[in-house]
């Protein structure tokens, strides 16, 4: 599903204009991404968090050039689902 799917589901089922629907959804998404960038993470409850993830310091390979990099330590954006949200979609969802 797309942001413009999400946009129109949400303004036919709300009859909410889609233009002020679409204002909305990327407002919250500025917001989460403004959020995690100070550090906070974002709680919504029966939803799930967007958390920031520390990842340690490792060795990789440069595989062009045969040699051995670091890779620094680094945070990441995550989203960690709510049980709620996972089990509706585990009892909902065919395994294929």
């Amino acid at each position: 599903m797309t942001k413009a799917e999400i946009v129109s589901n949400i303004s036919d089922k709300s009859g909410i204009e889609k233009t002020d629907v679409l204002a909305t959804v990327e407002a919250f998404m500025d917001e989460v991404k403004t959020s995690l960038e100070k550090g906070d993470n974002v709680y919504l409850r029966g939803f799930g968090s967007f958390i920031i993830k520390t990842r340690a310091e490792k060795t990789g390979r440069n595989i062009s050039k045969n040699t051995t990099i670091k890779i620094p330590a680094h945070n990441i954006p995550a989203f960690k689902p709510a049980k709620v949200f996972v089990e509706g979609v585990k009892s909902k969802v065919k395994v294929n």
